[in-house]
């Protein structure tokens, strides 16, 4: 008999407006420690407004979010702080900043949480640009790079403090097949690392290539969430991959 999961993330009954348009009614999600789970669903259903919720971006109308059994719904910016320490986002593009080299923006979040000494942080950012192919890049700006290699860097900076979940906001949007690849192998070997994290992405394959389980979002609510391998012939999947209509389905 295998032991019980605990979820490291749970949302139960979630819900989120935007003046008179509602984004989220009644939403559960939870995802377990050490796996990845893809959040899919069409443009506009909210995918990255929840992403941003579980770091208190955005804060729900009503319903509760759980980090590691603690709810952390209600807590000041400070707390939230602290919190995502161990929440990374990801952000679509990159998010760095634009005045720093790749060097300066890996050691902003260890100048400001952190107490490594100078040396300590250097090799650490040394050491997740190996790890991560951009060895030689530290003191190029964000213009000097790819698309492909902004990304990287931005997850770079989003893990330097090794989080125990990563929200991933569509990673390989915009991408060649080579640094989708890339960015499939970093997401495994972090998760094999124990840091998973939450998926949002409309790219089936990394969807398929990295997840342990997939939850579509429809109508405001996961409609259908289950391993990988089980929603082959679900018909609202694959209404969502065929681009068909999906609304009102559920």
């Amino acid at each position: 008999m295998s032991a019980k999961k605990t979820p490291i993330i749970e949302v139960q009954g979630f819900s989120k407006s935007f003046g008179s348009k509602r984004v989220h009614q009644d939403l559960d999600f939870v995802l377990y420690s050490r796996e990845v789970v893809s959040l899919i669903g069409g443009s506009g259903t909210g995918k990255s407004v929840f992403l941003r919720s579980l770091i208190g971006l955005n804060h729900p109308d009503s319903g509760r979010i759980f980090f590691k059994g603690r709810d952390v719904t209600n807590l000041s910016e400070s707390e939230w702080c602290e919190v995502r320490k161990s929440i990374a986002y990801a952000f679509q593009g990159g998010a760095l900043f634009d005045s720093l080299t790749v060097e300066e923006n890996l050691r902003y979040p260890l100048d400001a949480h952190t107490q490594f000494s100078s040396s300590e942080k250097q090799k650490k950012i040394d050491a997740i640009l190996d790890v991560l192919g951009m060895s030689g890049t530290q003191h190029l700006l964000p213009s000097d790079l790819s698309g492909g290699m902004q990304k990287r860097a931005g997850l770079a900076r989003a893990i330097i403090l090794e989080p125990e979940v990563i929200l991933y906001d569509e990673p390989t949007a915009g991408l060649d097949p080579f640094n989708t690849k890339n960015i499939q192998d970093i997401i495994n070997e972090l998760k094999h690392k124990g840091q998973g994290g939450i998926l949002v992405t409309h790219d089936m394959p990394t969807a398929m290539a990295t997840s342990e389980r997939i939850s579509l979002l429809l109508d405001g609510r996961i409609a259908v969430s289950g391993p990988v391998a089980d929603l082959d012939n679900n018909p609202l999947v694959k209404a969502f991959v065929t681009g068909e209509e999906m609304h009102g389905k559920a």
